[in-house]
């Protein structure tokens, strides 16, 4: 353990004012049915951009970001504050590839040229971004050529790949090293596949063949990108945490509402003890998971040596939070739950991926007691 004091868990009145807004303005804006309506039509970047451009305009793109880069310069809890809302109604938006990967290792390792290039762009709304770290096979291969290097290889579900404006690449660059490129998905031998996940999600296959990129393409020192990539991954695994955490909240608030209605034996079902008890059981867990996910975000604005262990700690009891509270949704809902016609069963689907990403619940538990010398 650090020796750093606790972490406050109480948000200020601007705070508080802001989940008020990004809460009523998400419910109207864009409520979970609208998953439904994206699927079947098809939609083609399969989130709105009228609405992240509303959000843009509000400032909530730019929460994070510096005021130098277009930003408001606040703290990555602020941030989480917006994400918990998102998360409620599941929005499909790219808070994860943009707000969460991209923009975190241009903040992390970019350098100020980078940043200025893209960073305002985030901010307004008007640049998306993603990264591409996870391969099936051989690596991406970077290989020096006389003014930068080549890229070849394959990568596997890069989040709204098919939509970014820029995506970060990992790639092997020799002697067991790794290094981050940025590369424009619109020059040559770059190509994208899109792929229509189940929870709601996009993700692309990213190709390159023969990828021409300048030294300058370079995100964080030459052949540390691994470890670069690692810090991007930690907050992305407390903010996907934040998400997760709304989604539980809301699916629970979904459940206790319907069985207070939902009556058998001429009386609400929501009246026996049976199902009191199981409800109280994912209230509780909901209410462990805020404080881990409200102090893993706080360590990432103050307290650095905590954020290896919190935003694990996070990533675990929000994953297992959100698939209890899904499943038991289903289960008090019966029958009608497991229909497509009910927005319910959403919050299964992207529990059961969030559950799987970023790492499982088993492995950040594992990095938990490593980092506490169990």
């Amino acid at each position: 353990m650090s020796g750093h004091r606790a972490p406050s868990l109480l948000l200020n009145d601007e705070q508080r004012m802001l989940k008020k807004t990004a809460q009523e303005f998400i419910r109207e804006k864009a409520p979970a049915a609208r998953l439904r309506v994206l699927r079947d039509s098809k939609d083609e970047l399969g989130f709105s951009r009228a609405v992240w451009n509303e959000m843009a305009e509000l400032g909530w793109l730019g929460l994070q970001i510096p005021e130098q880069y277009g930003g408001l310069g606040l703290g990555f809890f602020d941030l989480c504050i917006v994400l918990e809302q998102s998360g409620r109604e599941l929005m499909p938006e790219p808070f994860i590839s943009t707000l969460l990967l991209g923009t975190q290792a241009l903040l992390l390792g970019g350098t100020n040229e980078q940043k200025q290039a893209l960073l305002p762009g985030v901010a307004a709304g008007e640049r998306l971004l993603a990264i591409g770290y996870e391969e099936a096979g051989a690596p991406v291969v970077a290989k020096r050529t006389t003014d930068g290097f080549e890229l070849n290889g394959q990568k596997l579900q890069v989040l709204d790949g098919h939509a970014a404006d820029r995506i970060i690449v990992s790639a092997a660059t020799g002697g067991g090293g790794a290094s981050l490129f940025l590369i424009d998905p619109s020059q040559a031998g770059v190509s994208t596949t899109r792929q229509h996940r189940i929870d709601g999600l996009s993700s692309a296959i990213l190709s390159l063949d023969g990828v021409a990129v300048r030294n300058d393409a370079i995100v964080g020192e030459m052949g540390k990108g691994a470890s670069l990539l690692e810090a991007v991954l930690e907050r992305a695994c407390a903010g996907a945490s934040a998400q997760m955490l709304g989604a539980s909240e809301q699916a629970f608030a979904d459940t206790i509402e319907y069985i207070k209605e939902r009556e058998q034996f001429g009386v609400p079902i929501g009246s026996f003890q049976a199902l009191q008890h199981r409800a109280v059981a994912v209230f509780t867990e909901i209410a462990l998971t805020r404080s881990v996910v409200l102090a893993a975000a706080r360590a990432i604005d103050g307290a650095p040596d905590d954020v290896p262990r919190l935003t694990s700690l996070a990533k675990a009891m929000a994953s297992e939070t959100f698939l209890h509270a899904a499943k038991e949704a289903i289960q008090m809902h019966g029958g009608i739950g497991v229909t497509d016609e009910h927005d319910i069963g959403f919050y299964l689907k992207r529990a059961h991926a969030a559950y799987m990403s970023f790492g499982k619940p088993s492995q950040h538990r594992q990095r938990w007691a490593e980092l506490h010398d169990y």
